[in-house]
């Protein structure tokens, strides 16, 4: 099995918490954001990815990523990784991985602000076999931490997931909008989970985000 305990040159908070910050933006405090799970939301999911040239976009993907840029809203992934965990592959995999994501990101002019991933899983083994740890989704700790690091107003900030688990995660970190990939409109304690299947679905989340720049400001 793979050693998924050594970090080596990466941005790891702790042995199983992924904390970079992409590029120099500074964003003013209080500015809302665009929260996006990675594998099945930005890239098509693979299962356990660990090869960078499997790697494809998902369809329009990058056009909304690109609105939250022109509007000025930090653009935050919040993966869980619990191959690292399982030892399926190591913490230096999930960076070729993600690197070749952000290039192919921004050969379309789209750009992320900022990546978290949490490895803990409860079929780890080491420092990483936690169950239920809170910054694995559906808790809603990478969420917390990157409003702590740059000052986000969660409350007005959206998240895109392609599972249930990216939605709750939002809903307990206190955002009021979720959009769920192939998913169903639902409204929940306050919480707004809108479906993205169409070309439909895709305008209203361009909207929504074009919304999160004008309460903002845009820069």
């Amino acid at each position: 099995m793979a050693d998924s305990t050594t970090s080596g040159p990466y941005p790891l908070a702790e042995p199983g918490l992924w904390v970079e910050r992409v590029g120099r933006t500074v964003f003013p405090a209080g500015t809302p954001a665009l929260f996006l799970d990675r594998d099945g939301t930005i890239n098509v999911d693979t299962g356990y990815p660990d090869d960078p040239a499997e790697m494809v976009l998902r369809a329009d993907i990058a056009a909304a990523i690109s609105a939250a840029n022109r509007a000025g809203i930090p653009v935050i992934i919040v993966t869980n990784q619990s191959g690292i965990a399982r030892g399926y592959y190591r913490w230096g995999d999930f960076a070729a991985v993600n690197g070749r994501v952000l290039e192919l990101l921004g050969g379309e002019g789209a750009f992320v602000d900022m990546v978290l991933a949490c490895a803990y899983h409860e079929a780890g083994s080491g420092p990483l076999a936690v169950a239920d740890h809170p910054m694995r989704k559906p808790n809603p700790g990478m969420l917390l931490e990157a409003a702590k690091r740059l000052g986000l107003d969660l409350r007005r900030s959206l998240i895109v997931g392609d599972k249930k688990a990216d939605m709750e995660a939002g809903q307990r970190a206190g955002l009021s909008q979720g959009w769920l990939v192939d998913g169903q409109a639902a409204v929940q304690s306050g919480f707004t989970v809108g479906p993205w299947r169409d070309r439909e679905d895709f305008n209203g989340l361009l909207a929504a985000i074009a919304g999160l720049g004008a309460v903002s400001g845009e820069r």
